[in-house]
């Protein structure tokens, strides 16, 4: 009889201490939780400014969560915490990014163009092309026999007619007052241009730049497209305008 007075005893004594061991494991639980609370709280309040910080505060509690779980064997805990605070970690982030004004995107200048090795066909293109890239999106090739000196007409983004002449010439031939002048005497009264632009990949002469200022003809030697199609100069019929790359 005493022997087994003492075995109920000693079971006694061992579902108290389960009890007991239980219940702190309870309490440890409770305290993470609130620590994680006041440590998200804290984040949430301070994503704006750090939303890196935060989210590396919320993955410190997490760390702390899961080797404390891991301590007391009970691992599904562990890991359904781990989750929850990761997710929490992710929002936190997510929206302080989110919240934050966005700032202009850089503008990436563009390749080079080697417009001397084009023929006079591709250069029209290119520069259809470069006319469609900076606003005017209806500009088309039109050159060809009888097209009376347009080679590229469009639309600028303020609704004048663009009227340009496309002159694939080496750096050695340079464009003449008399081609100015046959273009100017059709761009208007043919083509009612709007805006009339004389490209070219060599230069202007001297009596030429003084016929097309008479004019009003915008002319844009090889120096002045390298520096169009890579953003370094006012678009030509935005002559004396600040640069102002297209989308912006």
């Amino acid at each position: 009889m005493p022997i087994q007075v003492g075995g109920r005893v000693r079971r006694d004594r061992r579902s108290e201490f389960s009890v007991r061991r239980t219940a702190f494991g309870f309490l440890l639980v409770a305290v993470l939780v609130c620590g994680a609370g006041l440590t998200l709280r804290t984040a949430l309040e301070s994503a704006e400014r750090h939303p890196v910080a935060a989210g590396l505060s919320v993955v410190a509690v997490v760390s702390g969560a899961v080797a404390l779980l891991r301590r007391r064997r009970n691992r599904r805990v562990a890991a359904r915490a781990a989750a929850a605070a990761v997710d929490a970690a992710y929002e936190v982030v997510e929206t302080a990014l989110e919240d934050r004004p966005a700032g202009p995107e850089p503008v990436r200048r563009p390749e080079p163009v080697d417009w001397e090795s084009m023929d006079p066909y591709d250069f029209e293109e290119a520069v259809a092309a470069l006319c469609r890239r900076d606003g005017c999106t209806d500009a088309e090739v039109v050159g060809g026999a009888g097209d009376l000196g347009a080679d590229v007409v469009g639309t600028t983004p303020d609704g004048r007619r663009l009227v340009v002449q496309c002159k694939r010439y080496t750096s050695e031939n340079k464009v003449g007052s008399q081609d100015l002048q046959r273009f100017g005497g059709t761009c208007y009264a043919v083509h009612e241009a709007g805006t009339a632009v004389v490209v070219t990949t060599g230069a202007f002469t001297e009596p030429a730049l003084e016929y097309a200022e008479q004019c009003g003809i915008v002319c844009v030697d090889l120096a002045g497209l390298n520096a169009w199609s890579e953003y370094g100069a006012p678009l030509p019929w935005h002559a004396g305008e600040a640069v102002q790359p297209a989308g912006n």
